[in-house]
């Protein structure tokens, strides 16, 4: 029994220091504080039945009459540019989704090459496993499934581009 006690009371120490932890809070309407003197002058309540975290947030920047003014934009669109520059961006753009989309065209073409409507050639291990031949043959077909669904993508994108002169 003697060998328990100092562990038994280490074990209280411990947990009664936990509960101490914590200072009395009080509320004051949407606000928090831990300043008894503030509390009792302002008339707040004691917040109980457990711990309270409270993050302190950003406000909202007041509107002004200028910015009432301004016509707004739709979010992520960055300032504007003249056309000339905005011609060289969107030929730019172009250029790198044809490049993408003839690099995709051409994966999908070997993937389908390789899939070979859904009969592939058995590789080493997979003559004496059937279920690694299915699994691979299904791994296959939801890489062309992906494929095709980017390929599909990058042409919506094309077509969202304005048309080179």
């Amino acid at each position: 029994m003697k060998t328990y006690l100092p562990v038994v009371l280490l074990l209280g120490l411990t947990c009664s220091l936990g509960a101490q932890a914590q200072e009395r809070i009080w509320r004051c309407g949407n606000e928090y504080t831990n300043n008894a003197a503030d509390a009792q002058r302002r008339g707040c309540k004691v917040v109980e039945g457990g711990n309270v975290t409270v993050v302190q947030g950003t406000r909202p920047a007041g509107a002004t009459a200028a910015s009432a003014a301004t016509p707004t934009r739709p979010a992520g669109t960055g300032p504007r540019v003249d056309s000339p520059e905005q011609r060289v961006r969107d030929s730019d753009a172009r250029r790198v989704l044809e490049g993408e989309l003839r690099r995709l065209e051409t994966r999908q073409s070997e993937l389908l090459k390789d899939y070979n409507n859904g009969e592939p050639e058995k590789q080493g291990s997979e003559a004496r496993n059937y279920q690694k031949y299915l699994d691979r043959v299904a791994e296959m077909k939801a890489e062309i499934a992906r494929n095709e669904a980017d390929l599909a993508s990058l042409r919506r994108e094309l077509e969202r581009l304005p048309a080179q002169r």
